[in-house]
């Protein structure tokens, strides 16, 4: 599993538990360094893992509005505690992460994962769904961006093409 799909999963995981044992704010990074010794105690860096815990945390109340306007037959509180956490963090990556690092596309992909990992049967499509209709609200950015391996291949073109002619 990728450290970044691992740090994501131990996040998911210390939000649900916060969130089920009744959000005690206090708890939370007692949960997030046992989740961490648990689940990851091979991950070197855990950086990653308290960046998103800390991003949702400070954002709390606006991912939760946001859920509530995108499924809005669903209330907050009736959308299985999986899937709630798992949107608070794709939605955090989504809205407020660094776009540089996680493309919009990514972040989505990676929270239907989670969605179908840890959730129920139609999880990962609820997930998609209510993703989905934030990403195309937001005007969904970098739709049109070409993927950085393929700049990169033609980068390296040119380079190999300079040196093949001062060969000759």
């Amino acid at each position: 599993m990728a450290s970044r799909h691992l740090s994501r999963s131990v996040a998911m995981q210390s939000l649900y538990e916060w969130d089920f044992r009744g959000r005690k704010q206090e708890e939370l990074p007692t949960v997030v360094e046992r989740n961490i010794k648990e689940f990851a105690s091979g991950l070197e860096d855990t950086a990653f893992i308290f960046q998103l815990i800390d991003g949702v945390m400070k954002h709390l109340p606006e991912l939760d509005q946001i859920i509530e306007k995108a499924a809005p037959q669903w209330p907050l509180e009736q959308i299985a505690v999986v899937d709630r956490n798992v949107l608070r963090l794709g939605l955090f990556e989504l809205l407020f992460g660094n776009r540089d690092e996680v493309p919009p596309k990514v972040a989505i992909n990676e929270s239907i994962e989670l969605a179908k990992s840890f959730g129920g049967d139609s999880s990962g499509k609820f997930v998609n769904g209510v993703l989905g209709t934030v990403y195309r609200e937001i005007g969904e950015p970098g739709k049109d961006d070409v993927p950085k391996k393929k700049e990169e291949k033609e980068e390296s073109i040119e380079p190999v093409e300079s040196v093949e002619s001062e060969i000759q």
